[in-house]
């Protein structure tokens, strides 16, 4: 036991990338979009932009709600192949996507299979173009929202006409 405690303090001093989640988002927390500000916030934790990626299974990506925010549904096999953005986290920001989110009240964070669409920089942790990595998303189930328009991309100021409205209870801090 006391010698599994040492190694994982020598690993999160030596690797600390070992200890950072991937995360895919696909809305209001990419970039040039109105909530990606948080994902830049260091005093919310560290997020690091590794590449483009598509969803290897289809999805179905609406815009629903008063607000007009973008939900994945957590329905595999439907949908279209959902563009997004994957950034390595570490755990204080993987915290507070959660509570952003509202995991798991509103949102659900589980893990899907992505296939990088560019981002090759050469760097040893840059997944490759082609390559499939997985990472946490997160989705909902809303048995009623399947019937909604389906997105392959999201942008909060695209010809959809669905502008996103912040909504009260994720005023900017």
């Amino acid at each position: 036991m006391k010698g599994s405690i040492v190694l994982t303090l020598i690993v999160s001093v030596v690797c600390p990338v070992a200890h950072m989640a991937r995360v895919f988002v696909y809305g209001t927390l990419k970039k040039g979009q109105p909530n990606y500000f948080r994902m830049e916030n260091t005093s919310h934790g560290q997020a690091e932009f590794l590449t483009r990626a598509r969803t290897v299974e289809p999805y179905p990506l609406v815009i629903a709600t008063k607000y007009n925010i973008p939900f994945l549904l957590n329905r595999p096999g439907t949908g279209q192949r959902v563009l997004g953005e994957i950034y390595r986290v570490d755990q204080k920001m993987l915290d507070f996507l959660d509570r952003f989110e509202g995991c798991p009240e509103r949102y659900q964070r589980t893990e899907i299979k992505l296939e990088v669409q560019d981002g090759d920089d050469g760097g040893e942790n840059t997944p490759k173009p082609g390559s499939i990595e997985e990472a946490f998303v997160y989705s909902k189930h809303e048995p009623e929202w399947p019937l909604n328009q389906t997105y392959e991309s999201y942008d909060a100021y695209g010809d959809h006409g669905l502008t996103y409205v912040l909504p009260e209870d994720r005023s900017p801090e």
